[in-house]
């Protein structure tokens, strides 16, 4: 009789690899949302906004906004979830140029741009809303069977962690269904809050209340 693979052993499931912790920094006990500016790392802190140099894995400069959630980048400006509010900052002077309502009211989690839009997590509804960035109306929704955390779109792909009895993985999903494509395993022991990825491979990730931010890619086969 020929044997039939269940839908988990068709998923792509595959270890994650930690490159490197930064961190925990001075005064800095809790990391939530994390992006990535093409040179900086920005990760919120709850009353600030830091800029990580990932190179040398120093703290190059804070802005005092409310950042208690999740964190993104347009190419120009930075999105920050602040309770039930996402604010539009300027890097440059850490203006709050203007805000929009966060679908979940404050229930928000990961948060991210593409193309235009704004994708953010419901940690536990276990969603991710695409949303209007100008208004805050929700386009769409999808479903995940795990806590959301951080949400990432990278070179066409949607991806998003998870967090279910403190174990995460971080995964690609179908942004029209949310069928999960593809599984990167975290170790034992680690936990992601906020995520961004740099394009080529590797995952910036919140360490939640380690205070820590990690370097995470796909391990090597």
């Amino acid at each position: 009789m020929e044997t039939t693979r269940t839908e988990k052993d068709m998923i792509q499931s595959h270890p994650a690899e930690v490159l490197r912790e930064y961190g925990p920094f001075p005064g800095i006990n809790d990391v939530s949302g994390v992006t990535f500016d093409g040179t900086q790392v920005w990760f919120g802190r709850g009353e600030a906004l830091v800029a990580l140099d990932p190179k040398s894995g120093t703290i190059l400069r804070e802005l005092p906004v409310m950042a208690d959630a999740g964190t993104a980048f347009d190419g120009r400006y930075l999105w920050q979830l602040a309770d039930a509010r996402i604010q539009k900052i300027d890097p440059g002077t850490g203006r709050v140029i203007s805000t929009i309502p966060a679908p979940a009211e404050g229930r928000d989690s990961g948060l991210a741009w593409a193309e235009g839009m704004l994708w953010v997590g419901e940690y536990r509804a276990r969603k991710i809303h695409q949303i209007d960035a100008e208004t805050g109306a929700i386009l769409r929704t999808i479903t995940s069977d795990r806590f959301v955390t951080g949400v990432s779109w990278s070179n066409g792909d949607l991806w998003h962690a998870t967090l279910e009895d403190e174990k995460s993985e971080i995964r690609r999903v179908d942004p029209q269904s949310g069928e999960v494509l593809e599984r990167l395993e975290l170790p034992e022991g680690i936990v992601v809050s906020g995520m961004e990825t740099d394009g080529h491979g590797t995952f910036y990730c919140g360490g939640t209340s380690t205070g820590k931010v990690r370097a995470v890619r796909q391990a090597r086969r």
